[in-house]
């Protein structure tokens, strides 16, 4: 086994008592807990990292039918332009960066085992089954071209199932590129049957959830009831908690939805779990209690969409005290016709904070897993300019 490979790959959800349940089970092609303990690096003083990134949305011109575009989705042309051109211009770059991140952490204590996106790898959108395949195939190269040194895995984003033909391009690219990530830590690991999966590293557990799949809540609360590990981080694309002007652009927040936000809070607050996402393109700390015990968790969420590569935060806040309804005003033009719903979805929130921060602050992370500690370094821009460190387990007791 390579640096990269001391890794158990778990997918966990067992069948239960009930025939419903086992039903379930064989419907989204679960197989059986590995059995093979991973080693417990933590345990033993040994730390390690992972470098993480936001949304990409990759895109070309090329991806697109443009009568399509015109048809369905008209007012999406000028980011779809210039997605493209920061896919060209600028996230070579990026990517430039993460492989010097792994060379670089490789002769330290904290070696960088994989490579975590949260989600819109692709921009979508493409139009015909053809041209999202040719996207997510042409995706998949650029990645690989770029030969980071280390496994890339992520979650999946709403626009990487966006426009036809895009979710059999998840299943027939996206998933099988997974596969393949996840042997390069585990050559036992199976290609996951479906987005939501779950693998080990020394003592920490990743659940990458599907957030666009309604069988995903039960198999998140069944793998972390299962599991055993020190720490518990759950990727999923959307926020859990809202924040910023886009605050009605969590998951589960629909009225109608009210039972299965209720049993996500439950769950990751009962694990103190580490949520880790995207979606609102805008970097955000959040500690949120979920009962009346010490339950909660911590949410971290970033953006690797950079216009330019010099990137600097900008629009910052921080505290609980600025945790309020005014805080949508960060895009004062954003949705005006929705003002009164997303200042009310910050209101009921608010009271459950803890701890707050939101910047316009595009760039990616590297998180290092030590024995006491899971710290993330948030770096702005290329060049690694780190502008903030925060203890996310210290976070997690403030929960």
């Amino acid at each position: 086994m390579n640096t990269y490979t001391k890794l158990t790959r778990r997918t966990l959800l067992a069948a239960t008592a009930t025939a419903g349940a086992a039903v379930a089970a064989s419907r989204v092609g679960l197989a059986a807990p590995d059995t093979t303990k991973a080693p417990t690096l933590a345990a033993n003083g040994e730390s390690w990292s992972f470098v993480l990134l936001g949304d990409l949305h990759f895109d070309r011109l090329a991806h697109h039918d443009r009568e399509w575009v015109a048809r369905e989705k008209p007012n999406d042309w000028r980011q779809i332009e210039n997605y493209s051109r920061i896919t060209a211009e600028v996230h070579p770059l990026l990517l430039a960066e993460v492989k010097k991140t792994v060379e670089e952490r490789a002769k330290t204590a904290a070696p960088v085992r994989f490579v975590l996106q949260v989600g819109d790898i692709v921009e979508g959108l493409c139009g015909t089954p053809e041209l999202a395949n040719l996207q997510a195939r042409e995706a998949i190269q650029w990645i690989q071209e770029a030969n980071l040194g280390a496994p890339f895995l992520f979650c999946k984003g709403n626009h990487d199932v966006t426009g036809p033909g895009s979710v059999e391009a998840y299943q027939q690219v996206f998933l099988p590129f997974l596969g393949e990530q996840l042997r390069r830590l585990a050559p036992q690991s199976a290609t996951p049957a479906q987005a939501f999966f779950a693998m080990e590293s020394g003592d920490s557990l990743f659940a990458f959830f599907d957030a666009y799949d309604t069988a995903s809540l039960e198999w998140l609360e069944t793998t972390l009831a299962q599991s055993k590990a020190r720490r518990k981080f759950v990727l999923i694309h959307p926020p859990v908690v809202p924040y910023g002007a886009r605050s009605t652009w969590h998951i589960y927040s629909r009225a109608r939805e009210a039972e299965q936000r209720a049993r996500l809070l439950k769950v990751l607050g009962a694990h103190k779990a580490l949520v880790l996402g995207g979606h609102i393109h805008r970097h955000n700390v959040i500690s949120r209690r979920t009962g009346q015990n010490e339950d909660g968790f911590v949410q971290l969420a970033l953006s690797s969409i950079l216009d330019k590569p010099n990137e600097k935060p900008r629009t910052q806040l921080e505290g609980v005290e600025a945790y309020t309804p005014d805080q949508i005003s960060v895009e004062p033009n954003f949705s005006p016709d929705t003002e009164a719903e997303r200042r009310a979805s910050l209101a009921a929130e608010a009271p459950s904070i803890t701890h707050f921060e939101y910047a316009d602050a595009p760039g990616y992370a590297v998180i290092t897993i030590g024995r006491e500690s899971v710290k993330a370094q948030l770096f702005s821009g290329i060049g690694q300019n780190e502008w903030k460190t925060r203890d996310l387990i210290a976070l997690s007791t403030k929960a």
